[in-house]
Order: C-alpha cells, then sequence, then structure tokens
C-alpha cells in the first residue's frame, strides 16, 4: 500500500493558519489546535474574509489540505492577502510555510507576496535557505506549542486587541 506524501511527514498537518497563531501568540495557537474556533463569532475576521473575497477576484485558491494559500502566481510566487493595515512577522511567516508546503510538493518556489489592500501596498517575502530554515523552524515551534499538555501563558493584555480568542483569555 502507498503512502501519500501526508503521510510520509506529520509535519505537513500544520497548516498556515498554525503558523500565523505561533508568531501572534502561542496560547491561540494551542486552543486552535485543540478546536477551539471563536473566530467564527469575530467581526475582524468576518471583515477579513469579505476583503479577501472583493479583492484580487480572478484568482484561485489553491488547497492544499492543510493549508489554503489565497494564489500562487505563473513561476510558483505565493500571494496571500491580509485585511490589516500593517505587516505582521506572522504574515510572512504564513507565507513561508506555504512555500515549504509546495516545495514539498515539488513546486520550485520562486518566493512570496503579502498583500494589504486597504493600504494598497504589499511585501515580498524572499524564498532561499535562511526562508526555508525560517519555515522549518515555525513548523517544529509550531508542533512543540500544540504538543504542551498545559496551556501556554497569556501575553500583555494590550498585545490582545482584537484578538477573537479574548475572551477566553481574559473573560471573568
Amino acid at each position: 500500500m502507498s503512502r501519500s506524501p501526508r503521510d510520509a511527514e506529520p509535519e505537513s498537518r500544520v497548516g498556515g493558519v498554525h503558523i500565523k497563531y505561533l508568531h501572534h501568540c502561542p496560547r491561540q495557537l494551542w486552543l486552535y489546535a485543540r478546536g477551539y474556533r471563536p473566530e467564527q463569532r469575530s467581526d475582524l475576521v468576518a471583515f477579513g474574509e469579505v476583503v479577501d473575497e472583493t479583492t484580487f477576484t480572478r484568482r484561485r485558491d489553491v488547497d492544499l489540505g492543510e493549508a489554503k494559500i489565497d494564489w500562487v502566481t505563473a513561476g510558483a510566487v505565493v500571494h496571500e492577502t491580509k485585511s490589516s493595515r500593517a505587516p505582521s512577522p506572522a504574515h510572512a511567516a504564513q507565507v513561508r510555510h506555504y512555500c515549504l508546503l509546495l516545495e514539498r510538493r515539488g513546486v520550485a518556489v520562486r518566493g512570496g507576496v503579502v498583500h494589504y489592500p486597504l493600504v494598497r501596498r504589499t511585501l515580498d517575502v524572499p524564498w532561499d535557505a535562511d526562508a526555508r530554515g525560517q519555515a522549518e523552524r515555525s513548523e517544529t515551534d509550531a508542533l512543540a506549542v500544540i504538543a504542551t499538555p498545559t496551556t501556554p501563558g497569556r501575553l500583555r493584555r494590550s498585545a490582545c486587541r482584537g484578538c477573537s480568542y479574548l475572551d477566553y483569555c481574559w473573560g471573568d
């Protein structure tokens, strides 16, 4: 019986959201990995979905199973759309993870771009040996957080502004 690439590499079950949450808040990643999903009730998440659906409408999502890339252009450039107005290290980490997942599938990835349509800016994300190493470390770190038996500590409350997990972490 043949094994799928996903069976051969358990790390590949880590998706882009896992990586984004790792870089934003390990507690958020830990909760997400256990099925706690308050994003469905978040106005900010709903706004982000509207921005995603109404910009770059000619593109097609690339569904890798464990991750869904907004789109990939000719030459294997990964594109991700964000509704925030400012770049975040988590955004670039998410794109690097997508590059890693594509490379594992035999795609010769050139890099990525994070799009911020509300402010009409982009952030180029290079793909080279250093970026690959960062992506692999993020994946390892995400798996370590997920495997932790207890909830990671909270961030400072000011860092939680707008987070859909706020009530879980700071509710009375």
